[in-house]
């Protein structure tokens, strides 16, 4: 009788390493870039002026919306006009944020057009 062996691998079993330290990954949108960058600074000061640990501001890709649309309802099919929509995108991490911190970025008043995405991570 032969007997079948089985070969086991070994594999390397991952050590847990040392918790995530928690972060606010703050994710700002604009369609002007200005006010998107005076935003970010806004956000960037008030951090700072509590020690916080910022990571950024890393610009994103910028999104552009296009749209081609006829001038004339009837016989002019060439004539059309084009339009197209951008929207600027800033990211920015604080890491280990402290209560103080977080409620001095939900105080901030921002521009209207700003859009703020913050998640803990």
């Amino acid at each position: 009788m032969a007997t079948a062996t089985k070969k086991v691998s070994k594999k390397k079993v991952a050590e847990a390493g040392p918790a995530a330290e928690p972060k606010l990954r703050i994710r700002v949108r604009a369609y002007e870039h200005k006010i998107l960058d005076l935003s970010v600074k806004q956000i960037m000061d008030t951090a700072n002026r509590f020690d916080a640990k910022i990571v950024g501001p890393i610009p994103l890709p910028t999104e552009i919306k296009r749209w081609t649309v006829n001038r004339s309802t009837f016989v002019h099919k060439d004539a059309r006009e084009q339009f197209e929509m951008r929207i600027h995108k800033r990211l920015i991490d604080i890491m280990s944020p402290n209560p103080k911190v977080i409620e001095a970025l939900t105080n901030l008043n921002l521009p209207s057009g700003v859009t703020i995405d913050v998640k803990m991570a």
